[in-house]
């Protein structure tokens, strides 16, 4: 492939990547993304100790070390256009040497757990549950503009959503991944197992009707009567399916893991939801350092 040009691939003055402004050795093998940037915060306030703190726009980091292990947790702000950036610049800070801007000939396989919020359709999940997910539905289309995404994705369950969704032809044709099948066991005693939607949006594109009308008015009764095999769809976030996709191609080991604060099946919400929130952070690392 040869180098990569200045304006694919921008290094900062400083040797750090564009948008995250980190240097390859500041980040470790194991990484938490989390959305919300004061979530960093409380998750490394339960670290042994902690190297540096960085932050540049929505993009907090820091790394430290958890039980004697080494972590970096890191915020994505909202969206999947978000994971895009963060994913690519992660990848290229421990795969492309930064002097020769050549990819490395040996690669590093990160691994990445989102840890997130999300929004419960199947009746009987409670809010407070954990929900792995062991398939993320992209519904936002990021993947859609990366070559060869038939290699990592779910054809037949791809089709059978559409034919069953109605699927509106002017939305984002839906993708399908699965997670790291290290991290949805590692998870697997302690969540249920999950088909999530990562949708585009809060409101109309997670079938939330304030004053505007919905493309789809009877989406949401579609997802939830959705079957295929074993596998129904359990909830909403916003993240996960760009995350799931583009470590796949790139070869990293990823998965997302929330705490159901809403169930949009009963309409009830919990606002005050953040000691589940602490509670599933509390679970992560420990699965992460055991």
């Amino acid at each position: 492939m040869g180098k990569i040009g200045a304006s694919e691939l921008i290094i900062n003055s400083d040797g750090s990547i564009f948008h995250l402004h980190l240097k390859p050795h500041e980040i470790s093998d194991t990484i938490i993304l989390v959305g919300d940037p004061g979530r960093v915060e409380m998750i490394s306030s339960f670290f042994d100790s902690k190297e540096f703190r960085r932050e540049s726009r929505e993009f907090v980091t820091v790394t430290g070390t958890y039980k004697g292990k080494r972590l970096t947790v890191l915020s994505t702000g909202i969206g999947t256009d978000n994971i895009d950036v963060v994913v690519n610049e992660l990848d290229a800070l421990v795969n492309i040497d930064f002097q020769t801007r050549e990819i490395k000939d040996e690669k590093k396989s990160l691994r990445i757990l989102r840890i997130g919020t999300c929004g419960a359709i199947q009746p009987d999940i409670p809010i407070g549950s954990f929900i792995f997910s062991h398939i993320s539905i992209g519904c936002d289309g990021l993947l859609n503009w990366y070559g060869n995404r038939e290699n990592v994705t779910i054809p037949d369950m791809e089709e059978a959503f559409v034919k069953h969704t109605g699927w509106n032809s002017h939305l984002p044709s839906p993708y399908f991944i699965k997670a790291s099948e290290e991290l949805a066991d590692l998870f697997k005693d302690d969540t249920v197992k999950g088909v999530t939607i990562s949708a585009s949006g809060f409101y109309g594109p997670q079938g939330r009707v304030v004053r505007l009308p919905l493309a789809m008015p009877d989406m949401v009764e579609k997802f939830e009567t959705f079957r295929f095999g074993e596998y129904r769809i359990t909830n909403f976030e916003m993240e996960g399916s760009a995350l799931a996709g583009l470590s796949r191609q790139l070869g990293h080991r990823a998965g997302t893991v929330c705490c159901a604060i809403a169930n949009r099946y009963h309409k009830g919400a919990a606002p005050d939801y953040k000691p589940y929130v602490e509670k599933l952070v509390k679970l992560a690392l420990d699965k992460l350092t055991k």
